[in-house]
């Protein structure tokens, strides 16, 4: 414990607050794009499904197409970041979302709608890899949590500001569905022009040698004492370090942290919270909510999802990450349980709307933020790119998964009978979480390597 105050004190009592802050929050703009395309599809669903005449199997395959183009992001993502910098990643990324967003608005087929939306994953995979490895590298141990939780805030706004938008262009016809997914340019290219302004991520400037330049971005992040004693970690995680491969990525050494990583990241999704974000309007469908009614849950969802989201950064480096994880997966367990009766016994869409807003605050303050703080924190430095890569991959094939399955498994058991599955899922995490799971908080990202690996 002592230890752990020594390190607060030297970082919290040195570093630039503000420059930071805004350095992150420039970064985890990416993590907007990822709620944009995340959120605009439940708002679009009912009009797509009249516009290009979906089937379940489709209506599944169209929704899950992002995660396809999410997994191919984060591979490339991965060694682009390692071998060139997170900074072209960043960049690249919102350059494929800006113009994806116009190819989906413009499709005048399915087949071209579906590839354009792939097309935007990949965008969206390099962002939800690169934003959150990129914000942990540049902060200091003591804010790290709730800095890389920022992404998971701009993620939420995005979700909340689409649902908005969304149930605002709802009057604007059969081709509603167009203005929504075509307004995506436009965070994109904010997004852009953002990172023009970032410096490049100092752990990696020291791995590519760039010494000096890494020392002024360390300085103006925390001054010369914050950029020595930084400098001096990271040189010694780096010492007789060899070129990183996917092969040193499973390495004895790293797997416990890498079997962790890649645990947690497809948990996130099994768990099925994004069945509830992705199928809003076909959950509340199927208790007789008519159209504006499931537009207008979707808007309480981004309003709870943002509530809550910052309850979580407010405690993410207070409470630790494994207080929080460990009460969302047991109350949504239970919570998925109680939805299950409700939907099957043909309850209120008021009283469902209740437990979908208490499944989405457990979410937004446990498994949603406290997911990415730890796949950003607890990998070697020398591994980290490919590392994350192969975690967020791992997360966004559960999402396709997840999307595609559940309108297969709605039709075949009722909208209710899923939720039976995820909340067995959300019971099994809760167990590896308490038995698997060390807490980060606090600690360098140095101090974490010989931490996590044992």
């Amino acid at each position: 414990m002592l230890q752990q105050n020594n390190v607060m004190t030297k970082t919290s009592s040195t570093y630039n607050g503000a420059y930071v802050i805004g350095i992150s929050f420039i970064s985890a703009l990416g993590g907007y794009l990822f709620g944009f395309d995340f959120a605009v599809i439940s708002g679009a669903l009912p009009f797509l499904r009249t516009a290009f005449q979906l089937n379940t199997w489709w209506e599944g395959f169209l929704t899950g197409s992002l995660a396809l183009g999410c997994i191919v992001g984060c591979l490339f993502a991965g060694n682009l970041a390692d071998c060139y910098g997170r900074k072209p990643g960043l960049m690249t990324a919102a350059s494929i979302f800006a113009v994806s967003s116009l190819g989906m608005a413009f499709s005048n087929s399915l087949t071209v709608f579906i590839i354009m939306r792939f097309a935007a994953g990949i965008g969206v995979g390099m962002a939800s890899m690169l934003s959150p490895m990129y914000i942990a590298e540049v902060s200091p141990a003591a804010v790290r949590g709730r800095n890389v939780a920022i992404n998971q805030l701009t993620i939420v706004l995005g979700i909340l500001i689409t649902n908005l938008v969304n149930y605002s262009l709802a009057d604007k016809g059969v081709d509603a569905w167009r203005w929504m997914f075509g307004l995506g340019v436009v965070p994109s290219l904010l997004f852009l022009l953002g990172v023009v302004w970032l410096p490049e991520s100092p752990r990696w400037l020291f791995k590519a040698k760039q010494n000096e330049k890494a020392q002024r971005i360390l300085q103006k992040i925390g001054g010369a004492d914050f950029a020595n004693s930084t400098t001096d970690d990271i040189r010694r995680s780096l010492r007789n370090e060899a070129k990183p491969s996917y092969a040193a990525v499973f390495e004895k050494g790293v797997r416990p942290a890498v079997v962790v990583g890649i645990t947690l990241a497809v948990f996130q999704q099994f768990c099925g919270i994004n069945v509830v974000f992705n199928y809003t309007s076909t959950i509340f469908e199927s208790v007789g909510a008519n159209l504006d009614r499931q537009l207008f849950e979707t808007v309480a969802i981004g309003f709870v999802n943002l509530l809550f989201t910052l309850l979580a950064m407010w405690q993410v480096d207070k409470l630790g990450r494994r207080p929080l994880m460990l009460y969302g997966s047991i109350i949504l367990s239970v919570v998925y349980v109680v939805m299950a009766v409700l939907l099957k016994s043909g309850a209120s869409a008021g009283l469902v709307s209740v437990f979908v807003l208490l499944a989405i605050a457990s979410y937004a303050t446990s498994l949603a933020p406290v997911t990415w703080v730890l796949i950003s924190e607890i990998f070697p430095n020398k591994i980290r790119g490919l590392a994350t890569s192969v975690s967020v991959v791992s997360l966004w094939a559960a999402y396709f998964v997840l999307v595609f399955t559940f309108p297969i498994l709605a039709e075949k058991l009722g909208t209710y009978g899923p939720f039976w599955l995820y909340a067995v899922i959300c019971l099994l995490g809760f167990f590896f979480i308490k038995f698997k799971v060390k807490e980060t908080k606090g600690k360098t990202l140095e101090e974490l390597e010989t931490i996590v690996a044992h």
